[in-house]
């Protein structure tokens, strides 16, 4: 018999996630981490050629506003082209802002050789031929496509292409016409240069005539745009149809982008609107929705479009500010101290914008001290025990930004809640020296099947702490119910003994009384029927001693009183003894046992007559054993036999409710479980402060 080998198949080559070969996200990851300091080089560039310049483009006004919003473009579409490349929302905007970041500090550079050289060199040429056409490109990116194509990065339905066709076709027609202009002039600065690809005698692509056709499709297509977020709007459900309402808040302006040429300032109002709007929306959409799944896409883009608009913002102003003070010609230099005063104040305003973000986003699970800080200081100012769970819950919704948080404790449905209950919901349990008090009900935020580690993280250091307030409000709450009880059986117990003495003892003695008096007359009278009746007053007296005694009894066994604990237990056991079929019980104690409050050792010596009952009954045990022993301020009482064990299906009589009730009155337990081996176990703990 042979046995053949085969050689293992090749392996198939290893592909990234989403089936695409390790090397297709490479460009993706390259693109996105170029898009931010590539913007904030053009934008840095922009600014010093345009004070050398003197200043013609943008005031601080327009710059913060325009240069700030465009940098929040930038960082959100570069974190979701690096999270997401297969999302072509993130590839319009960080494309959209990389074009204002470059093609203005191109302009401003061909603007600066012409001013100073007269000839300018390839770069200028460059600079001035992508400003000839890059806003109509910016225009078609953000107007037409992005409201197009949010937030899956897909037309709505294949019938939309013609929308997203024919306007393109119009605005690739408006930028290569642009790309053709005879001569390139500058926007700020009044500049001539020779396009080395454009033909000659073409005029700018503003001024021909068929600039109005092409620019009434494009209109079109932004109105279109517009409108497919309507109807994604009205075809959406649930999370998505929040998303969608945000966006086109932001978006229902560009219908009046059109226009500029009638009311320029309405365009230039809708411009900035959009800037800041529409990056503001998407950031609530993500934020709120969990839109694509990506948190960090949101903190890190509102770190640093923040940051940008504040460096921008602060270069401008403290560039006016010294140009004004010194009065100065030397824009370099003025520029260079502005810059180093930004680079200063960078680093801390980026930690405090980091820990602000974080907290908006995430609340305070990010500083989990914080957040069990805030707790600590929440439960120490709650004096009333009603007021620690609505503490509690309160504090943990908010710190996690959830939308509903609940304790439930005994009976399944929540004690205390925060927040309006949402269909998702998952349950923390409460512990307490590892005994579950409670459980903690919390609710998922929109879009989410499940919480973060870092939300696990918290929740469990969170939960470790409520958990001992838990357990002390449970406590408070059984101590209250206790003496509510306790009211009650000592009112009971009054009552019985009232009833007994009143109709029992009462009448006894009542009777001997009269009968007394009958006893005297006869005494002379008839000897002998007087010597009958004292018979008679014997017996009666004899009974009514009787009911004393077992009135006495009742409240507390004399046999604690006149043995002891341990004595009065051995003589339980030697009746069972007795009364067993061939059954050997006995008492251990381990060690010498303190003194005992007297509530201590009648519930000890209840709970041991109940449970040597139960053996003598129904157990058909050979040997029992009772066990008593003092540690760790409680007093364990254990009876354990080789009976016949535990049923099946332990239905609870009045006997072992007795003995836990009788348990929980002194503040400790009992539990009834198998033994070792077979038979069962009675186990009471009492804890020796619960008699005082």
């Amino acid at each position: 018999m042979t046995t053949r080998v085969t050689a293992p198949a090749p392996a198939p080559p290893r592909r990234a996630a989403g089936g695409r070969p390790p090397g297709a996200a490479v460009l993706p990851r390259l693109f996105a981490w170029a898009v931010l300091p590539v913007y904030l080089a053009g934008a840095v560039a922009y600014l010093v050629l345009d004070a050398r310049l003197g200043g013609p483009g943008l005031d601080p006004a327009e710059a913060v506003p325009i240069l700030g919003g465009f940098g929040l473009f930038a960082a959100l579409g570069a974190l979701l082209v690096l999270r997401r490349p297969h999302n072509a929302v993130g590839w319009l905007m960080a494309s959209a802002a990389l074009l204002v970041g470059v093609v203005p500090a191109g302009d401003a550079y061909a603007a600066w050789v012409m001013t100073t050289r007269g000839r300018p060199d390839a770069l200028a040429v460059a600079g001035a031929w992508l400003q000839s056409w890059y806003w109509y490109a910016v225009l078609g990116l953000l107007f037409l496509y992005l409201p197009l194509l949010f937030p899956d990065g897909r037309l709505p339905s294949p019938r939309w292409w013609p929308v997203a066709v024919l306007p393109g076709a119009a605005l690739g027609a408006i930028c290569v016409l642009g790309m053709l202009t005879g001569s390139l002039s500058g926007q700020e600065v009044d500049y001539r240069i020779d396009n080395p690809i454009g033909v000659p005698g073409l005029a700018p692509v503003e001024e021909l005539p068929v600039f109005a056709v092409l620019g009434i499709v494009l209109a079109a297509g932004i109105i279109g745009a517009v409108v497919s977020v309507v109807v994604r709007f009205r075809r959406s459900r649930g999370d998505e149809r929040l998303q969608m309402t945000w966006f086109l808040f932001a978006v229902a302006p560009a219908v009046l982008a059109p226009l500029d040429g009638v009311l320029p300032l309405v365009s230039s109002a809708v411009f900035v609107w959009l800037l800041l709007a529409l990056p503001v929306a998407i950031a609530v959409a993500v934020l709120k929705y969990r839109l694509e799944g990506i948190d960090v896409v949101l903190n890190r883009t509102l770190v640093y479009g923040t940051l940008t608009a504040l460096v921008v913002g602060g270069y401008v102003l403290v560039v006016g500010y010294l140009g004004a003070v010194l009065r100065r010609d030397d824009d370099l230099l003025v520029s260079l101290v502005a810059t180093g005063l930004v680079a200063v104040g960078f680093a801390p305003a980026h930690d405090r914008l980091q820990r602000g973000v974080n907290r908006l986003l995430y609340g305070r699970r990010t500083e989990p001290y914080a957040a069990l800080s805030r707790l600590g200081e929440r439960l120490e100012s709650t004096l009333a025990p009603d007021d620690v769970l609505p503490a509690i819950v309160t504090t943990v919704r908010e710190s996690l930004r959830l939308p509903y948080a609940a304790i439930v404790l005994g009976d399944g449905e929540p004690a205390v809640e925060s927040g309006s209950p949402v269909p998702g919901t998952r349950s923390l349990p409460l512990l307490y020296r590892s005994e579950e008090v409670g459980e903690l009900r919390l609710g998922l935020r929109p879009g989410e099947t499940a919480f973060s580690a870092a939300d696990r993280r918290l929740l469990s250091d969170l939960a470790r702490q409520a958990g001992v307030a838990v357990s002390a409000v449970r406590l408070t709450a059984d101590l209250r119910r206790s003496r509510e009880r306790l009211v009650t059986a000592r009112e009971e117990e009054r009552r019985r003994l009232r009833r007994d003495l009143h109709d029992g003892l009462g009448a006894q003695l009542a009777g001997l009384t009269v009968q007394t008096g009958v006893l005297r007359t006869l005494i002379h009278r008839d000897p002998a029927r007087a010597e009958a009746l004292a018979g008679e007053l014997r017996a009666e007296l004899r009974t009514a001693i009787a009911d004393v005694r077992r009135l006495v009894h009742d409240l507390r066994p004399p046999a604690l009183d006149e043995l002891g604990l341990v004595g009065a237990l051995e003589r339980l056991t030697e009746r069972c003894s007795a009364d067993g079929d061939g059954l050997r019980a006995g008492v251990e104690v381990d060690g010498e046992l303190p003194p005992l409050p007297a509530a201590v050792e009648v519930a000890a010596y209840r709970i041991a007559q109940e449970a040597l009952t139960n053996v003598v009954r129904h157990a058909a045990a050979r040997t029992c054993t009772l066990r008593l022993a003092a540690d760790d301020g409680e007093l364990t009482v254990e009876v354990v036999d080789d009976g016949r064990g535990l049923p099946a299906e332990l239905l609870p009589g009045v006997g072992m409710s007795s003995m836990r009730e009788r348990a929980a009155e002194t503040g400790g337990r009992c539990d009834v479980l198998p033994a070792p081996g077979s038979g069962t176990r009675v186990r009471a703990r009492l804890p020796l402060s619960g008699g005082h």
